[in-house]
């Protein structure tokens, strides 16, 4: 992503569960504006996002503190996070084949 060495804050704890039989240190934290939807229907939250470097097979990860605070729902099964607002739910999603050829390429 090049973000500069100088916006991450510094981190001092491990996370686990993402590489399987160890724990991770991130590089550092980054507050980052995200948003989901349209022009239309939209929904814009800061994330405090943690900075890794190693490869895998999510871009990112969202745990409970960002479905709380963007008040989503998400179901595994069928791949989708949902969220309401006022013109109506915005649904995120992807495929199968597109999350199984993330798994194998990483």
């Amino acid at each position: 992503m090049r973000i500069p060495w100088s916006e991450l804050h510094p981190v001092s704890s491990p996370f686990h569960g993402v590489i399987p039989g160890t724990q991770a240190y991130p590089l550092g934290q980054i507050d980052q504006p995200v948003t989901f939807g349209n022009r239309a229907n939209f929904r814009s939250e800061v994330l405090t996002n943690e900075v890794v470097d190693f490869l895998g097979s999510y871009h990112a990860i969202l745990g409970q503190l960002s479905y709380a605070k963007f008040m989503a729902i998400t179901n595994y099964t069928y791949l989708k996070l949902k969220m309401l607002r006022p013109n109506g739910v915005i649904t995120v999603g992807s495929t199968f084949s597109h999350a199984y050829t993330c798994d194998r390429e990483h």
